[in-house]
Formats: C-alpha cells, structure tokens, sequence
C-alpha cells in the first residue's frame, strides 16, 4: 500500500458557519486559569506557561515557578523540554524534503540507512511509515518497565535488524506508536543530507520562522542539555507529578547514547510562532508552507475520532477537527494544539511529569475557544 492521506483536507480548512462572538483577552484569561488549575502543584513546585492563538492574535499566561528553590517565576520565555512534540519538527522537515523531491514518502528507509539493507523486516519499511507510526516496528525503549541503559548506534541498528514481529506486524498495516521508529527516521534524514538533524532542524525550519529560543541541543555528561548559557539560564527546573524536583535546569532524557536523540526545548512564545506558522497565520515561504499544512492531514485512521498524520493526531470530538501533539516525560508535560478551521490554538507546557494537558485542550478549551 503507498503513502496517502485521508481525505480530511476540506474539514480542516472549512471555517465555521457559524458566527460567534470575539472574545476579549479577559474572557481568555479566565477560562485558561479554570481550566488550568488541575496542573498546579499545591505545593507550587512548578507551573505552566500558555499561548492562545486565535482572531489574529496571541496572548501568554503564566503560572508557578520554573525553580521553586531559586523563587524564580515561569515567563512566557522559559524554556521547557518538548518531550515527544520534536516529531512535529522532524515530520515538518520529512515533508518539507518531500515537497522539495530531495525525498519520498515511500522510500524504504533502508535506503537511505544502509546498514538496515541486512535486516529483515526493517527492509520493507518506509520512511512514511515511520513518521506515521505505521512501521510494525517496536523496541524495548518505546513501552513500560523503561529500560536502565541506553543503546549505542551500534546497538540500535543491530536491534532493528534483529526486529521481527510478535504478533502478525505487517508495515503500514497498523498503528503502534514508537519512539524508535522517530530515531530511525532521524538517521535516514541525517543520511540523505549528510547533516546532523539539529543542523537540519535549524537551517530548515526554525531560522526560516525565526524561532531563536528553539534548539536540539547534545546531552552532556551529566545528563543536561548543552544549551547557549542564555538559554540554559530560561529553562526549567523540572519536577514530578508529586513536586520532587527529577534532573536539573535543561535535563534531558534519553535511550539511545548517540549524537541528536536527545529532545528539544522551547518557551511558549517560540512556540506561538510554529503555531502561528501551522495555522497559515505567519509570512512562510511556500514550501515549507505547504510542508507544514501536509503533516497536519491523516493518513492512517486509529479510531472513529482518531485518524494518525505525519507526527500530528486529527481528533473528531463532534466539532471542529484538532489537530494536535502531546508530549510527556516524568518530569515535563507538554501540548501543542490546532482548530485549523477557525485559525485558533494553544501551546501548554507544564514542567511537572504526568499531567497530560492535552486532556484539558481537547475536551474543553478547544472546544469553548471554537464556540
């Protein structure tokens, strides 16, 4: 089966036939605090910065400390550790190459990664696949008990070599989400333009939209992310659902002990302008315009109300499409939504673990932004 996408396009871009009043800033404000309110630790180990886009405009509220210790309140420009919402970077980049013909959706990864050419399985996957999580394939690193080491190159291509499926996987017959399958397409991206894919990300996505406080930095020894010192002086302190305090400022967590696995970091501003960006709202080139608008279409269908895109979920509630990206590790919880129809989102980043944000965006902020 090749690459396509469901025919979802019409229903994202159909704005609403409805007309509904604007709301003030003020109004915004109150139903975020509402809503918000669940993230908050009582013990104020941590907070939430959010960004609102809709009418044309972008408004920011801020919650809590970055740092308890230090007093040190969240800002608007804090930076907080993506967790999964990297994928929407690399799948933005996967499409961009594609709109350029430097690649295509239906490359087999194994040509571009040339050591999978002794595989098995892993040689009938497709780049596609991978950014759908449609590969089949699933490694220890992508399901809990976590594992305690971390995989070297070396280790990892032995791996999805060695790869053969439990139970039937056929690539791009379902739908398994896996982080590895993103490390995999991260090696192909690197492979076919000989770059390191923050290099990549940078060159091709965030300097074009001129996001300066967004960066895949390389983890250092002591488990940090090797940040610019200015930027490593924006980011949080991260805690756990109960408040203790899990790494320091910039930590990164991480699986595979190899160049660029690590996960991003950005402030809820940045963030603003990839939202912005996504909702068509932002002076792009062409290219990486439609690049964008192209991961946001569904390729695979989940459920009734779920369908998978490149990286993205389309979610059918019962009114207007979202288009969004969760995030989470055990010290950071992070959304990125969309209503493409009616040109709104939300940016929600939480530097406590386990607090799934995109619960509140989905059922009831969305919702009553798009009213």
């Amino acid at each position: 089966m090749r690459f396509a996408a469901v025919a979802l396009i019409p229903a994202l871009m159909a704005g609403s036939t409805e007309v509904s009043r604007a709301m003030t800033d003020g109004e915004v404000e109150r139903l975020v605090a509402q809503e918000i309110k669940p993230l908050l630790p009582a013990n104020r180990a941590g907070g939430a910065a959010v960004a609102v886009r809709l009418e044309g405009r972008t408004v920011f509220f801020n919650y809590g400390f970055a740092d308890l210790a230090d007093k040190r309140p969240i800002t608007s420009d804090s930076l907080f550790n993506l967790a999964s919402i990297r994928k929407a970077f690399e799948a933005t980049l996967l499409a961009q190459a594609v709109a350029r013909g430097e690649l295509e959706f239906d490359d087999p990864v194994a040509k571009h990664v040339v050591e999978l050419q002794q595989g098995g399985y892993v040689r009938r996957v497709t780049i596609g696949q991978l950014a759908t999580h449609t590969s089949g394939l699933l490694l220890r690193t992508d399901y809990p008990p976590w594992p305690t080491c971390c995989y070297t190159l070396a280790d990892f291509i032995r791996a999805i070599n060695a790869f053969t499926p439990e139970r039937g996987e056929e690539p791009g017959k379902q739908h398994i989400y896996t982080h590895a399958g993103y490390v995999l397409l991260q090696l192909a991206l690197e492979s076919r333009f000989g770059t390191p894919i923050g290099d990549l990300i940078d060159r091709r996505v965030l300097e074009p939209l001129g996001m300066t406080s967004t960066a895949l930095p390389e983890r250092g020894a002591n488990g940090r992310g090797q940040l610019a010192p200015a930027l490593m002086r924006r980011a949080v302190q991260g805690y756990s659902e109960n408040g203790d305090p899990i790494g320091e400022s910039g930590d990164q967590q991480v699986y595979y002990d190899f160049p660029g696995t690590g996960q991003m970091f950005s402030s809820a501003r940045d963030l603003a302008v990839f939202l912005a960006a996504n909702l068509g709202e932002q002076p792009v080139d062409p290219v990486l315009a439609q690049a964008m608008l192209s991961t946001q279409q569904g390729v695979f269908r989940i459920s009734a109300r779920n369908t998978q895109a490149l990286a993205w979920e389309v979610n059918d509630f019962g009114g207007p499409l979202i288009v969004d990206k969760p995030g989470g590790l055990d010290n950071s919880s992070t959304y990125i939504g969309l209503v493409p129809s009616q040109k709104l989102g939300i940016v929600i980043l939480a530097n406590r673990g386990n607090q799934h944000p995109f619960e509140i965006a989905r059922h009831r902020i969305l919702p009553a932004l798009a009213r």
